[in-house]
């Protein structure tokens, strides 16, 4: 069986209920989060898991239940009682963009590094491969960060792939510059880049999608993905480019999670060994499906049957 972990910090996600100024829905979802529910629920037969810290109130252990009935490995979701859950509300305007409120100063995932010990570095070794995104590393208090891209170099050392998604947050740094240096250090690592072109853009002051793959080839990476919006996606496998045609969904709702479930249903098509093209249509596929509806993880059983119809699409053709 194939293996993935997936590093970072899951939150309580508030949003107003459809129609009502005056309640809301609570759910749980986080960027990487968000990746590793759906690659499980659309490939069953890979191993997710979640490597995090929860806390000792009331929404870490429904969480941590939510994490086990999603089907992930929770052998490395660790507890600190001195912590909580963070948690954000989030807001989307008439065409879907999104803005977000944040509570997460006591967020026990920003502990991560006191839990990551010589014995999880042992068996996180065994994946075939493990992700990690920029709000992943942002979290971690500066002084600490030394000490993650050890762990990083050492599970790239034991054969491990690594997955980098900047996911640049602004507000979660200091300043561009400490960002941008972090950034290039997880790109030096990884084998695999998974790149939302404005990411890119912002933090390096560059000006487009081709300037973003050369970029991260410039760090050796060796499969890039540059996903630039409903334009197009680049891609480099062994040096190859490719641009992939994506078509443009009409009936946008709300983009959060777009990002993450492209890149949970393109790591899990790669883990399946489906060539790059198939890959990135299914992606776009789960990525357009999921703008459709409201909240970062929607109701099991539609990204899954989209997919099923679109890989019946394309087997046909």
């Amino acid at each position: 069986m194939k293996k993935l972990s997936f590093m970072g910090e899951c939150m309580v996600e508030l949003r107003s209920n459809e129609g009502s100024d005056s309640s809301l829905h609570q759910s749980f979802a986080g960027d990487v989060y968000n990746s590793a529910v759906y690659l499980k629920r659309c490939f069953s037969d890979i191993q997710v898991g979640f490597v995090t810290v929860v806390g000792n109130d009331t929404f870490s252990s429904r969480m941590k239940g939510n994490f086990e009935v999603e089907g992930l490995d929770t052998s490395y979701v660790f507890s600190n009682e001195n912590r909580s859950a963070g948690l954000y509300l989030i807001d989307t305007d008439a065409s879907g963009e999104r803005s977000f409120t944040y509570w997460r100063a006591q967020s026990a995932a920003k502990t991560i590094m006191s839990f990551l010990k010589p014995d999880a570095l042992s068996t996180l070794s065994e994946n075939d491969m493990f992700m990690f995104s920029g709000i992943s590393i942002a979290i971690i208090p500066r002084d600490e960060r030394p000490s993650f891209f050890r762990f990083i170099e050492a599970l790239k050392e034991s054969g491990v792939k690594i997955v980098f998604d900047p996911n640049y947050r602004a507000r979660l740094w200091e300043t561009p510059d400490e960002a941008s240096k972090n950034f290039k250090q997880a790109l030096s690592l990884c084998d695999v880049a998974l790149v939302g072109v404005e990411d890119i853009i912002e933090l390096f002051d560059i000006e487009s999608a081709n300037d973003a793959l050369a970029l991260c080839e410039s760090f050796g990476v060796n499969e890039i993905v540059i996903k630039n919006g409903p334009l197009s996606v680049l891609t480099v496998l062994d040096g190859e480019r490719l641009e992939h045609a994506i078509v443009p969904v009409t009936n946008v709702v709300d983009t959060t999670s777009a990002g993450d479930a492209f890149n949970g249903v393109y790591l899990g098509s790669r883990l399946n060994d489906m060539p790059i093209s198939r890959s990135v249509e299914l992606a776009a596929k789960a990525a357009g499906t999921v703008i459709q509806h409201r909240g970062a993880i929607i109701p099991r059983g539609i990204v899954e049957t989209a997919l099923a119809e679109k890989t019946k699409s394309l087997s046909n053709n």
